[in-house]
């Protein structure tokens, strides 16, 4: 089982969850996150003042697939997250050793 963690623009958050939907995988978490990467910031007028925002607000995702199921989750994730533009985000992968559901007490990939 793989753990992909995704930094993506907020505004393409409905382009992935429908992108991972289509290809069958219907778990997602999603976090609000700032940070900058070679974006690096930018300024802002307000009230005439000018003001640097180094944190750019960016959207945080992490799915939990098999590991059958990687290639077509990044590449479903890296389309509908693309603009071209600086910013784009970037795609982590980490295993994962077991994952258990609660409710049942299921384990291993049943439990995804």
């Amino acid at each position: 089982m793989k753990l992909i963690t995704a930094i993506i623009k907020p505004f393409k958050l409905d382009d992935v969850h429908e992108a991972l939907s289509h290809i069958g995988i219907n778990g997602m978490t999603s976090y609000d996150v700032r940070g900058f990467g070679r974006q690096n910031g930018h300024t802002e007028l307000y009230r005439g003042a000018e003001y640097v925002i180094d944190f750019i607000l960016k959207l945080k995702i992490q799915v939990a697939v098999e590991d059958g199921m990687l290639d077509s989750a990044l590449n479903a994730i890296a389309k509908a997250a693309y603009t071209g533009k600086i910013g784009d985000g970037k795609v982590f992968v980490s295993h994962i050793d077991d994952a258990v559901r609660i409710r049942t007490g299921e384990s291993g990939a049943v439990a995804l």
